[in-house]
């Protein structure tokens, strides 16, 4: 379109659109982008034993990390130490050393009291004597690397940690113990929950949005209707009614036993373990297949069948080369909504997964509410953060390739 031909918009227009969008955009800050930074900025950057031990690692810049330091050092910890008790502060630095190295909260807190009391009587033993007398493990290397590490404001031990990995004293990334290995098991657990469920929810929303589909109106109504039911019920109530269900002496166990299939000493453990949270899940992420699938699928002509099966087409030909094809959009987009929500999923793997059914949100939310590792827990964020997006854009690559081929 050339120069002349083009609508100039008004300045004022332009203003009242953008004034438009202004909410939205607020929405999106405050309720999206803020939190996502500040998940970042705590998986990175933790400033505490840098502030409380500033003149400790400022001697410490230039320690050989394989001998104890010297006096100095010594004296600086023990009156930053000092100062920290004071200030009721020696807890939460003790914490920050101990997510370096387990033990060490205790370490600090007491080498603190020990520091402040000869600090308090002005003469005594040696700032050494007196840190190594509050706990042994002042006169051991260890526990100044711990300290020198924990002192770094930006670090990317948290994600290291996250991917159960760790430096070694020569600095290179080597896996953690065996036994210290949980993060990775669960992120693995977690897709392949995420996956099974998928793949559950498919198998049974592809008949149900079908029958929807091609009903009469007024049954397919009542059938939509019916499918909209689990959005008008608390996910909490849902979810717990599956705990009557399948407990030990719930519901289905003594159907089982009423009718024969069991015996009442062979009951079968359906809760608190992998079963009941794949149960759990595939009911309450059910709904979220159904309904992009039967959006595509209301818009499929049925002459379409007919006229493949009216060519020579059976009906499962007709099924895979006519009626599949066409249904891709609304499965894939349905495969990656549920997946997607299964990955983040907390409720219903905290009240019926037990030890074998948690997902990585269990995790996240023990390290927020219990150890109070926030570093960490935004580092496993950023962890599935990352599964996420990749795994939209490989469905993003599939979904295009595929409606060029289909094209």
């Amino acid at each position: 379109m050339s120069a002349a031909g083009r609508v100039r918009v008004p300045v004022r227009a332009r203003l009242r659109a953008a004034g438009l969008a202004l909410p939205l955009l607020a929405f999106i800050g405050v309720t999206f982008l803020a939190p996502l930074w500040t998940m970042f900025a705590r998986s990175v950057y933790d400033p505490v034993v840098a502030d409380t031990l500033p003149e400790t690692l400022a001697l410490l810049s230039d320690w050989d990390r394989r001998s104890l330091p010297d006096e100095a050092v010594f004296a600086a910890a023990a009156r930053e130490l000092a100062a920290a008790d004071a200030e009721r502060r020696s807890g939460m630095l003790g914490g920050r050393v101990n997510r370096v190295e387990s033990g060490m909260r205790s370490v600090i807190t007491r080498g603190a009291r020990a520091a402040a009391a000869r600090l308090e009587a002005g003469e005594g033993p040696s700032f050494r004597e007196t840190l190594v007398a509050g706990r042994a493990e002042w006169g051991e290397v260890a526990t100044w690397r711990a300290i020198h590490t924990a002192g770094q404001r930006f670090t990317a031990r948290h994600y290291l940690h996250a991917l159960d990995l760790e430096r070694a004293e020569d600095g290179a990334i080597v896996r953690q113990a065996p036994e210290r290995r949980v993060h990775l098991p669960l992120l693995w657990r977690t897709l392949f929950i995420s996956l099974v469920v998928t793949l559950f929810c498919l198998v049974l929303a592809y008949p149900i949005a079908h029958r929807i589909a091609s009903a009469p109106p007024r049954a397919a109504r009542w059938l939509l209707m019916l499918v909209l039911v689990p959005f008008w019920t608390s996910l909490l109530v849902r979810t717990t009614s599956w705990i009557v269900l399948l407990q030990t002496r719930g519901v289905i166990n003594d159907l089982l036993v009423a009718v024969g299939i069991l015996s009442d000493d062979g009951r079968i453990a359906m809760i608190y373990n992998l079963t009941g949270t794949l149960v759990a899940m595939t009911h309450v992420l059910l709904p979220f297949m159904v309904l992009p699938i039967y959006s595509v699928m209301k818009g499929i002509p049925p002459s379409f069948m007919r006229a493949a099966t009216s060519l020579g087409a059976s009906r499962w030909q007709a099924f895979f080369r006519v009626y599949w094809p066409l249904t891709l959009p609304g499965t894939g987009a349905g495969a990656l909504l549920v997946f997607i929500l299964a990955i983040g999923y907390y409720i219903t793997p905290a009240l019926v997964g037990g030890s074998s059914g948690q997902l990585i949100s269990n995790m996240i939310a023990f390290h927020m509410q219990t150890s109070l590792n926030w570093g960490l827990a935004g580092a496993l964020g950023g962890v599935l953060l990352l599964v996420v997006g990749v795994l939209y854009v490989i469905y993003d690559r599939l979904v295009g390739a595929m409606s060029l081929r289909l094209g």
